[in-house]
């Protein structure tokens, strides 16, 4: 083997073991997760595309799941719709969490990324399915927005399916 080669195998190896993992953050505070989130940006799901103006309001339970209510804009008239699901945790406080639309089904759904002081969250799947930046406004700075999409990017997603929520707009 060609010392280039070597040199590009080691490279190769180096970017591979330093980039970050996409997997889920390994503290959530189910009270402080609660509340209202808005939509900023989204790689799109079944369930929401085509969506503007996303909200979403999580509730504890007493039983450690939480009922979501969602409200966004859909169609060329900009109609407002609405629905219910359920967000269940694993029974520890990590960002492992699972959706569920439609009973008895279930979809990963994994917080890989939440601001300390709960400002923002991003949202994502083990196999990169659908990503969500989520704000507690329905605004971000540029600079964070960047900084966020950057990171997503570097964890395997594919930022360029991004789409705005045209909260404010």
């Amino acid at each position: 083997m060609s010392m280039k080669a070597i040199g590009l195998t080691l490279i190769m190896a180096y970017m591979i073991l330093t980039a970050p993992v996409n997997k889920p953050v390994d503290k959530v505070d189910l009270d402080r997760f609660a509340g209202k989130w808005y939509s900023l940006y989204s790689i799109p799901t079944m369930y929401d595309k085509g969506s503007r103006e996303t909200t979403t309001a999580y509730t504890l339970t007493r039983d450690g799941y939480y009922k979501v209510f969602t409200a966004c804009k859909k169609g060329e008239e900009q109609k407002s719709s609405t629905y219910n699901s359920k967000l269940f945790t694993d029974g520890d406080t990590d960002g492992e969490m699972h959706a569920q639309f439609l009973w008895p089904f279930k979809v990963d759904y994994w917080v890989i990324e939440l601001a300390d002081d709960y400002s923002y969250v991003v949202v994502g799947h083990p196999e990169h399915k659908f990503l969500f930046i989520m704000s507690r406004k329905p605004a971000i700075d540029k600079k964070l927005h960047d900084e966020i999409v950057g990171r997503c990017k570097a964890k395997g997603y594919e930022v360029d399916k991004l789409t705005s929520q045209h909260h404010g707009e």
